[in-house]
């Protein structure tokens, strides 16, 4: 993602509240990773919010979203010098909070804002907590999902009466490899787009959902082994392996060429995370989406969460904050623009307006957010991770077939057991 810098109201000032001085006007800067479509709509909500709030002089800066940008919003926490608010992958929080680099919200001043917690997912609002308190405000859920083309799977006999998906045609996996089967016959290549090669985060997005429906734990505490339910985790590479059989999903296939098998119709549904939809829209305006399908026992669709949090400052400003809160929860209720993308919006009365239902297909995968299971609470662990990038390297040999299922497990372990002796940073 691209660095820039939008200011609504005030002047770009690197880490420092947006220069009021003079008008009357309360600074609030906050940091994001957004660029490309998202950049524009974030810039769009921003803007609507800064002209709703003439009395706070609003910023908005974009920064390169990865590994620098994690860095950089730990340092200025750290140097107590940070923005008034920043957006983070909710995936990352559990390597910021117990470090004291964030500050939790004040839930009676979000309640006066019109904001609690029974107006979010039950879900996404747990992961949003640490300690009790709530150090997260989110902004969306953004779910691995299953992209169809309407055409095919119809012509597959895998639609329902109304033309969408029929989920409960794959639910178990022996339902699904023979649904894709039947989609690789009406398609005369592969049933199913999944391109693991390349794609860290792909992979283990995929790993993550299927295990946890598998019923899967995990223990990741420092000066212990790693510890994975190994059989339901081992189960999870079986399915993996039979699906990507060169019939259900191709071979040695990186995201890229998965996705451009989908958009030109060479297969059927397609896996990937919901952020994909206009880039598919485009190409298939009529495309389906729907939320993970059950392969394994209990509900489950891997997600993250873009949110909103408070860096930790040295020396706090009453009337900044109050301010903040105003700017968030504004953003919050602007999340019928945000939506547009693809996003679900975790703020649940923009799910339930009339208007988010006539979103499609976004309105057909919104109930993924009830069942969204997040990166495990660690440190090292969440989006744009090395952590993800080295589960991936971990199984790639057996996803292309070249190593047992087991394997994959021995060296997932292995590689957190790396990840636990780190010092943690913060």
């Amino acid at each position: 993602m691209g660095a820039g810098g939008v200011a609504l109201g005030g002047t770009l000032a690197g880490c420092a509240t947006p220069d009021a001085a003079g008008s009357g006007r309360t600074g609030v800067m906050i940091w994001d990773l957004f660029s490309g479509g998202d950049g524009a709509l974030m810039q769009e909500m921003v803007g609507v919010v800064a002209s709703a709030n003439p009395d706070i002089a609003v910023e908005s800066t974009t920064l390169a979203w990865g590994p620098p940008y994690y860095t950089k919003l730990a340092m200025a926490s750290s140097g107590g010098k940070p923005p008034e608010a920043a957006v983070m992958h909710m995936s990352r929080l559990a390597g910021y909070a117990p470090g004291g680099l964030l500050e939790p919200f004040d839930l009676d001043k979000l309640a006066e804002l019109g904001v609690g917690q029974e107006h979010f997912a039950p879900a996404v609002w747990e992961k949003a907590q640490f300690d009790g308190q709530l150090y997260a405000l989110p902004l969306d859920t953004h779910p691995y999902i299953v992209f169809n083309n309407p055409t095919i799977v119809q012509e597959a006999g895998l639609a329902t009466a109304d033309g969408k998906l029929d989920l409960d045609a794959l639910a178990g996996a022996d339902n699904f490899l023979a649904a894709g089967r039947t989609l690789a016959e009406v398609t005369g290549e592969t049933g199913v787009g999944w391109g693991y090669q390349r794609d860290p985060a792909g992979c283990w997005r995929m790993f993550w959902g299927l295990y946890s429906q598998n019923g899967g734990g995990y223990e990741l505490t420092p000066g212990r082994p790693a510890a994975l339910d190994e059989e339901a985790a081992a189960e999870v590479f079986e399915f993996l392996q039979a699906m990507v059989d060169g019939t259900v999903a191709a071979k040695n296939q990186d995201g890229n060429a998965a996705s451009a098998r989908f958009m030109a119709e060479r297969t059927g549904m397609m896996f990937a995370g919901e952020w994909d939809l206009p880039m598919f829209r485009e190409a298939l305006p009529d495309v389906g989406a729907t939320p993970f399908p059950a392969i394994f026992d209990t509900p489950a669709n891997y997600a993250d969460s873009h949110a909103f949090v408070l860096p930790r400052q040295e020396q706090a400003d009453p009337a900044a904050r109050e301010a903040t809160y105003q700017v968030l929860a504004g953003l919050l209720k602007e999340g019928l623009t945000w939506a547009s993308a693809g996003h679900i919006p975790a703020y649940q009365p923009i799910v339930e307006e009339p208007a988010y239902q006539e979103l499609t297909p976004q309105r057909d995968y919104a109930a993924a957010a009830e069942v969204a299971v997040f990166d495990p609470d660690a440190w090292f662990t969440g989006g744009g991770s090395d952590f993800q990038v080295r589960m991936a390297d971990a199984m790639t040999d057996t996803l292309a077939g070249e190593a047992p299922p087991r394997t994959a497990v021995t060296r997932m372990l292995s590689e957190m057991d790396r990840f636990l002796a780190l010092p943690d940073p913060a």
